[in-house]
């Protein structure tokens, strides 16, 4: 561990004056490292491994249902000149009693046609942003295990499919999502096709103060158009503790026109720590949608999580 230690602050310290990459296989792709991680006999294998099957992430956002917190919340539409079409902005106190979990809104603040009449969203980025970070009445018998769950969108339709796909998509980003016509495979960034595809990364790095890998998924250059059309992940770089592998923070960009449909996603997210549990806390987000017989949406939003209690 403190030759690990040594090599690490010598990366970052040094970077690229002295650190030289060189390339491993890794299940059949291509992984780019600092030299060093190989020349000091670094498990990176193991390493690889454990990114690659991260729950880490997920988990995170599970916390959240055990767990009391407050959150400001602000969502905006926006027209195509970026002006305001429709927001809202309140804050929320996510009260946990006897296994079960309620919400109280402590201020908020609504402008255009945000919600309905019948109080409930009028646009799907308020759909989503409710069924990751709200609780609506009494939630009751939750837990935060995430070994053998799966998302899945059969047996929905309409919002509620559309819904369950987005957060496959945000909660799994890099991996297949059925039902989504054109693109479902095009998500997997671990299969035989993306490697041909995708350029892979792991680095050494300062994360606020402290050591993290860095893991960066990027499109090889001069693909061509007939490669580049088969791109959906423009850019994905995870942040990982060092000691634990838990992710600390993610930002990726996704993007594909499928001629029925389009979407440009752009989303970051940090993590903190609330004694031994994992949770967000803040997530951006900036979206811009067109799915057919729908008009197209654009939105943005940040949600801040803070006074955590378990």
């Amino acid at each position: 561990m403190k030759q690990c230690i040594f090599v690490c602050l010598a990366l970052i310290l040094f970077g690229n004056i002295f650190a030289q990459d060189t390339t491993v296989i890794f299940e059949n792709q291509k992984i780019t490292l600092p030299e060093a991680f190989v020349h000091n006999n670094m498990d990176y294998l193991s390493i690889l491994r454990r990114i690659k099957n991260d729950t880490t992430f997920y988990k995170a956002f599970r916390n959240l249902h055990i767990i009391e917190f407050s959150s400001y919340n602000n969502i905006r539409i926006l027209n195509r000149d970026a002006s305001t079409k429709a927001s809202w902005y309140s804050k929320t106190i996510q009260h946990r009693r006897n296994g079960c979990r309620t919400m109280e809104s402590m201020e908020q603040q609504t402008t255009g046609d945000f919600f309905n009449r019948k109080g409930n969203y009028n646009y799907t980025t308020g759909e989503m942003y409710a069924s990751i970070f709200l609780t609506k009445g009494q939630v009751c018998g939750e837990d935060n295990i995430v070994t053998g769950k799966t998302f899945n969108a059969s047996g929905k339709s309409g919002i509620a499919k559309h819904i369950e796909q987005l957060k496959m998509l945000f909660f799994n980003p890099g991996k297949k999502i059925p039902g989504i016509p054109f693109i479902g495979n095009k998500l997997d960034l671990y299969d035989d096709r993306a490697h041909k595809l995708y350029d892979y990364q792991l680095q050494f790095t300062d994360y606020k103060g402290s050591f993290a890998y860095v893991f960066t998924i990027k499109p090889k250059e001069d693909l061509g158009f007939f490669k580049s059309d088969d791109i959906v992940v423009n850019e994905m770089t995870t942040w990982f503790d060092y000691k634990t592998l838990e992710v600390l923070a993610r930002n990726y960009v996704l993007s594909y026109n499928a001629g029925v449909y389009d979407f440009d996603v752009n989303m970051q997210v940090e993590m903190t720590r609330v004694g031994e549990l994992l949770v967000p806390q803040t997530l951006r987000y900036k979206g811009n949608f067109d799915v057919i017989f729908k008009k197209r949406e654009r939105g943005e939003f940040t949600a801040t999580l803070f006074d955590f209690k378990r």
